[in-house]
């Protein structure tokens, strides 16, 4: 795979491959029955009164999985998902013996003190005071999902990694999280993302452990403490929560220049990702992949999502952050259950493997840098569908371990600094989280290839070992295991590159030093519209800070960047803009880095049809038919919950229901205040309206308006959005036929946002 651009006949091959690989994920998945409305809480559904005949425990539902069951040496089991959950129709110990009531302690008498000899206490009361461990001190809130990844197999040239051969199915396991906050914080809230993979394959497990950023803060592993510590929360009030608006994050990226390439991605808008079905995702290292004939080559990790790339705005964000703040992993288990399953394509940039390690003046072992798509094109190499969701968060999403050295034959590590110190600290880390050494035996992490480590006991050790002889070599367990005794037999052989004889020195190359350049690239290849919002980011974060020297230095580092962003900053922040202390540098803008002016698949987007249910009804039935065909969700919001005087169902309320809930709105008409709409019962119905529309369809309306959103109506509704003030405006839809209305709607939506309707430049 050469890195010049692909000739017509390689895209033409892998179009052809990518379609098979969608296809053969569409049939094994088109059989189950997906639900219109996603977010259905069990597989049962409840009556009224509590049930009292004995039953066996409830199937998953349909959008669930667990790990494949397989012992803890990986020998697959014929076990199904539900043989390892709970077992039988009666409330037991946990070893089994059943229990007549587990609502009252043993006492002595009524009113008497609870006895010592209550078991049954002892055990649930000491299990449940036992049920945490300690959070991930870094990517703590995270979100998970089951799929299976299916190589394109025209990596062959690069890498010899099996996973990647041509239809090779991969089961994997993905977890997406936030860095900075608490398990309990929001998922809106301004950070980087993560995007771990766990690819299950029959050579071993491979873990790609990356961001949807492609950068780093630092470019060496020692300091990853220092920009952590900066980044959380201040340690004498332990605030604020989940994100970078203070002074300690803000003093060490303005005095630590070489944070500033990633701190300008985090002020645009990949800082607040609209979905993680809708983020990037990359490896971030430089690695070196080794292929069959044992040639090398230096390569890097893209994810793009098939959805394209979207973000909330900022308003979206802090409303989220109140009303949902689980609204991306809801989303991500909405949209699987309701069958949009989230697409990756797993693409490299490719590099020779030379004796500088460097792409031109680039350094590929500085994580401080990107390689622009423009000087060497993401190649796709393999799908990533996400197919289900976890059955047990805690289980699943809260135990999975990942490490950047769980590696394949035919992919292995460079001596990035920062990853050369992650290869550390992923094992450490987990030692102390997840209780021992012998968390790879946990279901979710235990690999699918076989497994004879001779590691033995600790901790919670699953396995029971036989033989008498641990260690290498041995004669009393007939030689066994033996050596695979090379890459031929399939052994993992790391790559003999030279180690350049040098003295031992705590110190960066020369090429390091350049802090500016891509920050500056990235902000000269931004839209006008997204750099509006870098300005808006940047004076919203320092506004937070309280010392005025840690604004003025981090002016300065904007100057070297850019000076109108600078001057721009300044102005919000009523600071004189300083000059750049280093020459401006002439770079190139690279398009790949905005996220704007394409046309993306709408599949799993969310679509309000707000009614009144004294007006015509007609036409409401043709829209929500013609949502859920195209892949989308309808939910009907309505004055109250219930049903409408035609059959059609009310998923939402005008109490219970805000714009960040939808990518699009329609109207089918124009109710009137409810009976509810009182400030006193309903904060939103305080907004300044008009007494012949709801006030909560008023505020509505103008959020979707200015978030740029699309808006369709017809019939009353049209008369709505003269009343919202909304009418007349670039994506504000109107017609007489509904049907017509969502056609143009729909078409609207392929764009993400209709930032024209603000007069807005997009290139």
């Amino acid at each position: 795979m050469p890195e010049s651009t692909p000739t017509k006949a390689v895209k033409r091959a892998v179009k052809a491959t990518v379609e098979n690989a969608a296809a053969r994920v569409a049939e094994k998945l088109a059989e189950v029955e997906r639900p219109a409305i996603p977010g259905t809480p069990g597989s049962v559904t409840p009556k009224v009164a509590e049930p009292t005949r004995p039953a066996d425990p409830a199937p998953p539902k349909p959008d669930q999985a667990g790990p494949e069951t397989r012992t803890p040496t990986s020998v697959p089991t014929d076990a199904s998902q539900t043989d390892v959950g709970q077992q039988g129709r009666f409330l037991t110990t946990s070893q089994g013996a059943r229990l007549r009531d587990s609502d009252h302690s043993l006492k002595a008498g009524e009113r008497g003190p609870t006895l010592l000899q209550d078991h049954h206490l002892r055990e649930k009361i000491t299990h449940f005071d036992h049920e945490r461990i300690p959070e991930r001190v870094v990517h703590a809130r995270g979100a998970g999902a089951h799929g299976t990844f299916i190589g394109y197999g025209n990596a062959r040239s690069v890498t010899r990694a099996g996973f990647l051969a041509k239809d090779a199915e991969t089961p994997v396991f993905v977890r997406f999280s936030t860095v900075l906050g608490s398990r309990g914080s929001a998922d809106t809230v301004r950070d980087t993302r993560g995007f771990a993979t766990k690819f299950y394959t029959d050579e071993g497990t491979f873990d790609l452990v990356g961001n949807n950023i492609p950068v780093f803060f630092i470019q060496d592993g020692i300091k990853f403490p220092d920009v952590i510590h900066a980044g959380k929360p201040h340690p004498d009030r332990e605030i604020p929560q989940a994100q970078s608006a203070h002074d300690t994050f803000w003093d060490f990226v303005s005095l630590h220049t070489e944070a500033q390439h990633h701190t300008i991605w985090n002020m645009s808008d990949r800082g607040i990702p609209r979905s993680y079905r809708t983020m990037e995702g990359f490896g971030v290292h430089t690695f070196r992949c080794v292929n069959a004939a044992g040639e090398t080559s230096l390569v890097k990790f893209h994810w793009k999502p098939v959805l394209g790339v979207h973000s909330l705005t900022w308003e979206e964000a802090q409303l989220l952050a109140g009303t949902d703040p689980d609204f991306h992993r809801r989303d991500l288990a909405d949209a699987i259950e309701s069958g949009a399953y989230p697409q990756w394509e797993l693409g490299v940039q490719v590099f020779p493997d030379t004796d500088d390690e460097m792409f031109g003046d680039i350094d590929l072992l500085d994580p401080t840098k990107l390689v622009p798509e423009e000087l060497a094109p993401v190649q796709p190499i393999g799908l990533l569908t996400l197919t289900h969701n976890p059955t047990n968060y805690f289980a699943e999403t809260e135990q999975v371990a990942f490490h950047v050295g769980n590696l394949v034959p035919g992919i292995d590590v460079t001596n990035d600094p920062l990853l050369q110190a992650r290869l550390f600290s992923y094992v450490d880390t987990q030692l102390t989280r997840l209780g021992g050494p012998n968390f790879s035996q946990i279901p979710i992490n235990r690999p699918h290839a076989p497994v004879n480590d001779m590691l033995r006991d600790g901790f919670h050790q699953q396995a029971v070992h036989g033989g008498v002889a641990p260690y290498k070599p041995n004669s009393l367990d007939g030689g066994c295991p033996f050596f695979a005794g090379g890459a031929r037999a399939g052994a993992f052989v790391d790559v003999p590159a030279r180690v350049a004889e040098a003295v031992k020195v705590r110190a960066n190359p020369a090429s390091y030093d350049d802090h500016y350049s891509q920050a500056r690239q990235f902000w000269l290849s931004m839209s006008p519209v997204e750099q509006e919002h870098i300005v808006a980011a940047y004076t919203f974060e320092l506004a937070k800070c309280f010392e005025q020297a840690v604004k003025e230095r981090q002016l300065l580092a904007l100057a070297n960047i850019d000076p109108d962003l600078c001057a721009q900053v300044a102005t919000g922040l009523g600071l004189p803009a300083p000059d750049p202390s280093e020459p401006l540098l002439d770079v190139e803008p690279s398009p790949a880095l905005s996220q704007l002016g394409a046309v993306w698949p709408t599949d799993g987007r969310v679509i309000g049809i707000v009614v009144d249910p004294q007006g015509d009804l007609g036409g409401i039935g043709e829209v929500a038919a013609a949502i859920s065909d195209a892949g989308m969700v309808p939910l009907v919001v309505a004055p109250h919950g219930g049903k409408l005087p035609d059959g059609t169902t009310v998923q939402r309320t005008f109490a219970a229901t805000r714009s960040v809930e939808f990518d699009a709105v329609v109207l089918a008409g124009s109710p009137v205040p409810a009976p509810d709409a009182l400030v006193v019962r309903d904060g939103k119905a305080g907004e300044d309206g008009v007494a012949a529309l709801d006030p909560r369809v008023v505020l509505l309306l103008q959020e979707c308006f200015r978030h740029a959103k699309a808006i369709g109506a017809w019939g009353d509704g049209v008369a709505a959005l003269e009343l919202a003030g909304v009418a007349d405006a670039p994506g504000v839809l109107t017609g007489e036929d509904p049907t017509t209305v969502f056609a143009e709607l729909h078409a609207a939506l392929g764009a993400h946002r209709v930032w024209e309707r603000f007069g807005t430049v997009l290139a």
